[in-house]
Formats: C-alpha cells, sequence, structure tokens
C-alpha cells in the first residue's frame, strides 16, 4: 500500500493564516507556494522554476483585471451612477424587488449559457445596479436611514452571487461538471456531461424562486418602515412658539 504524503497541504493553512493576519497576498502566496515544494521533496532549483513559469504565465493578468475597472471607474466619473438613478425613477411600477428579480433572471440565464463575465460587483453591481435599487428605495422613502440603504446594497450584490453560483451549475463546460465526470468516470461510473448539467435545473429554479421571493418581503419591509416612520413624524409634537412679556401684558 502506498503512503501518501499529506505534508504538502500546509500550503494550504499558510494561505489560511496569512490571510487571516491580514498579510501581504503575493507574500503569502509565494510562502505557501515555497513551503509546499519543499514539503513535496522537491529541489529548490525545481520550486523556483515553477514560480517563475507561473509568474510568465500570469504576468498579463494585472493587465487584464485593471484595465476593465480604469474604464468602469472613468464612467463613474463622467455620471455613470446619476445616468442610471435618473433612468430607473422614470420607469412606472418599478421597486428594488422587482428590480434586483429582473436581474435575477438575466444573471442566472446567462451564466447557464456560459456567459459569467456580463455580471459581477466591479462591473455591474457596484457602478449599475446598487445605485439604481437605491435610488428607487430613496424614490418610495425619501430620507432613508442609511441602516436600510446598506441593506439594499446588500442586497444587491448577494442576487449577484445567488444567480452566478446557481446559474452556472447548468453550464456543461462548468469546470465543477467537467470535475464530476471526470471523477465519476475514474470510479467506473460512466456519465454524460450534459446529463449532469441538467440536474443543475432544478436547483436553479429553486434558489430563484427562494431569491424573489425574499426581495417581494424586502419591498414590504420597505413599505411597513415608510409607513412607520411617516406616522411617527405625524405625531410628533410641534414646538410652541414662546411668548414675549409684551404679548403676556
Amino acid at each position: 500500500m502506498d503512503v501518501v504524503n499529506l505534508w504538502p497541504l500546509l500550503g494550504i493553512g499558510v494561505v489560511m493564516l496569512g490571510f487571516l493576519l491580514k498579510f501581504n497576498p503575493v507574500l503569502v502566496v509565494l510562502v505557501a507556494g515555497i513551503i509546499t515544494g519543499l514539503a513535496a521533496l522537491m529541489p529548490i532549483r525545481e520550486i523556483l522554476a515553477q514560480l517563475g513559469e507561473g509568474f510568465l504565465k500570469t504576468r498579463t493578468l494585472p493587465v487584464i483585471l485593471l484595465l476593465p475597472l480604469a474604464v468602469i471607474g472613468l464612467a463613474e466619473r463622467h455620471g455613470l451612477k446619476q445616468q442610471a438613478q435618473n433612468f430607473i425613477k422614470n420607469l412606472k411600477g418599478a421597486t428594488v424587488g422587482r428590480l434586483l428579480t429582473v436581474y435575477l433572471a438575466a444573471r442566472e440565464s446567462t451564466a447557464a449559457l456560459g456567459l459569467t463575465s456580463l455580471g459581477g460587483h466591479p462591473q455591474m453591481v457596484r457602478p449599475l445596479l446598487a445605485p439604481m435599487a437605491e435610488a428607487l428605495a430613496e424614490q418610495r422613502w425619501p430620507g432613508i436611514p442609511e441602516r436600510i440603504r446598506e441593506k439594499v446594497k446588500a442586497m444587491a450584490a448577494a442576487t449577484d452571487n445567488i444567480g452566478l453560483f446557481f446559474g452556472e451549475d447548468i453550464f456543461v463546460a462548468f469546470g465543477a461538471i467537467v470535475l464530476m465526470h471526470t471523477f465519476l468516470r475514474e470510479s467506473g461510473i460512466e456519465t454524460d456531461p450534459l446529463h449532469i448539467a441538467l440536474w443543475g435545473i432544478p436547483t436553479a429554479l429553486c434558489a430563484f424562486a427562494i431569491h424573489a421571493y425574499r426581495m417581494r418581503q424586502m419591498d414590504q419591509m420597505l413599505g411597513r418602515l415608510q409607513a412607520q416612520a411617516t406616522v411617527m413624524s405625524e405625531q410628533s409634537p410641534t414646538p410652541v412658539a414662546s411668548t414675549t412679556s409684551g404679548d403676556q401684558a
């Protein structure tokens, strides 16, 4: 029986500890890679060669990540958020819950087709979706408290996460489906990746229904809180003007 060397798993612990202590991510990953290589009894030269090869393969990654962020930041500076808010305010019958439900359907559908880059927090939620939801909440409840405003933003971010997570499970070329197909084949179980992907449809539909119901509840909560705030403002005592000595005379 072959003995499996589990010491290379120390690299995972180094990554977790480094991120927990908020060290420099690049330094943490570098140290974790060196420790993993040493635990796997790799020569120092081979470890450095693997690190260098990985750097050469991913050296253009920062450009790919930072270029869209620069474009989005430039668009925000020239009024992207304001235009999105003005657009959504002109739609009759629009609410926070309805807006997020439509986005959830679009996000889940596109992710099921493999178009996972059409949404996301930096390119969609922060510059467009969250400001639009915030504008609808502000339109329904002028002077909305900051706590409720942050809750609306959090729900917008959660909607993107749920749509992506459950939508991409339907895509036949998704990494998790390929991994399951490979694992089952190695275990002697022949399956079709398409068949595995189809079993993700009921879960995606249930996730859509549950989250849509949560967003409907959020609309009702906003309505109740707004009504309570209106009643409290109407019942607040009006300050009585103090009479002058001349009036008393």
